[in-house]
């Protein structure tokens, strides 16, 4: 890329770099300690005060954060900043109806416009594209993420959202887009939906994909670039760390993400013991933020398996790897993040179905689906049950399937079955059976 559409981040040498991580990350700790209860409680119990951050090795020595601690300090207890400051508030789902809320001041919203503004132009983009944005809008980080970032970039963007797939054909027709951004299954969805309509998506005005919110794979990248005849890169992010725009692909190189660094430092550790692993090992990516104002986050452990790598197109940064999986059981659906737990919470409060539950992900055309198989009580129409408890079996699956889109905020398919029928291995059932190809 030339050095004119770099901007002054991505200019840095390496030990500019470092000069910079280090003064960032020690006035995040301040910053922290200073203003986030949490935080001085969790670094008074590890024994460690900002001061004793000397060198970036010294992060190993602060404790990690996790979901559960801002699900702790639900809603706002993890802000650092009073809400006066604050000038927008996202959340993703999460058990008990408690959902990881994040805050963003003034400053963090343009952070977030810059590295995704720089992510979009390492993806090709260009002052004066199209971006038809089809992640979902509200809440979730994706849409509004995207279009900030796109704006910010000089490019013209056209708000599509989520659904109404014929629809977002037409429009793609109609206003010839050079760049679209929107998870990698829709996009098959879209690009079969071309193909149901007798048109060639090859023969559209897109020539750039920009894919997050779900893992892929290079099986995916390679369908996706030869049917819809466009560059196919990934974005990685997540809400408590800012949103999309943490790392980018380049479309020159595919060759993984580069993390943005001046702003969010990655660690990778042992996901059992959580010990710094040397660089090119595989195990648990962890970020702490260097200029968020509203959430500062200090050793946040994504969950997520890669491993970092030498910088190549975006050097002095960092590369890690693509996703490979990860350390938990959460299930990445349609871009949204479920855990079987919520579930499990929803299950047992629904009459007439016991705990005994399993969730089967499936790949239905080019889409994810879930079916939640739920045992019914005995008591409550068991084996057969007659008209009566059929009826009670269908309430149920009805009501389940109701909880879990309004308090998840996902779509799924649900089977009420008889008692004990969910296959157990020594008694014990399989929580999640994936059947997806891949």
């Amino acid at each position: 890329m030339p050095d004119g559409l770099r901007d002054e981040g991505e200019r840095l040498s390496a030990d500019e770099l470092a000069a910079l991580q280090l003064d960032r990350l020690r006035s995040t700790l301040r910053h922290a300690y200073a203003n986030v209860p949490h935080y001085r409680r969790a670094f008074d119990a590890a024994g460690v005060r900002p001061q004793d951050c000397r060198t970036l090795a010294d992060l190993a020595r602060f404790p990690f954060t996790g979901k559960a601690d801002l699900r702790e300090n639900y809603p706002f207890g993890m802000f650092a900043v009073p809400m006066s400051q604050v000038r927008r508030i996202h959340a993703s789902s999460g058990t008990t109806g408690r959902a990881t809320v994040v805050g963003y001041t003034e400053n963090d919203l343009a952070m977030w416009a810059d590295v995704m503004a720089r992510s979009i132009r390492a993806a090709g983009g260009r002052a004066g594209h199209k971006v038809h944005v089809s992640y979902g809008y509200g809440l979730f980080t994706g849409g509004l993420g995207a279009h900030y970032g796109a704006e910010r970039a000089g490019c013209a963007v056209i708000p599509a959202s989520g659904g109404m797939t014929a629809r977002q054909v037409q429009l793609i027709r109609d206003f010839e887009p050079e760049i679209i951004m929107v998870t990698p299954t829709y996009m098959l969805t879209l690009l079969d939906e071309f193909e149901r309509q007798g048109i060639d998506p090859r023969s559209s005005s897109l020539r750039i994909g920009i894919f997050g919110a779900e893992p892929w794979t290079e099986r995916m990248r390679e369908e996706i670039e030869e049917r819809g005849g466009l560059h196919a890169v990934d974005v990685y992010g997540l809400s408590e760390v800012i949103g999309p725009g943490v790392a980018q692909e380049c479309v020159e190189s595919k060759d993984g993400l580069h993390v943005w660094e001046d702003h969010f430092y990655p660690e990778v550790v042992d996901p059992d013991t959580g010990a710094v692993l040397p660089p090119g090992e595989r195990g648990e990516l962890v970020f702490t933020s260097l200029t968020k104002e509203a959430l500062p986050i200090v050793r946040y452990r994504t969950r997520d398996l890669t491993r970092l790598l030498p910088g190549t197109a975006r050097a002095p940064f960092r590369r890690m790897e693509k996703v490979t999986g990860r350390c938990d059981d959460l299930i990445i659906l349609r871009g949204i993040n479920l855990f079987p737990s919520q579930i499990e919470e929803i299950v047992l409060r629904t009459p007439g179905v016991s705990p005994h539950f399993q969730l089967e992900l499936t790949r239905r055309g080019r889409m994810d689906h879930l079916t939640v198989r739920a045992e019914a009580r005995a008591e409550g129409g068991g084996e057969g049950g007659g008209e009566g408890g059929l009826a009670r079996r269908e309430a149920a699956a009805a009501a389940i399937a109701r909880a879990v889109k309004e308090n998840i905020g996902v779509s799924v398919e649900v089977a009420i079955v008889d008692p004990e029928s969910l296959e157990r291995s020594v008694g014990k059932l399989q929580r999640v059976k994936d059947l997806r190809e891949g």
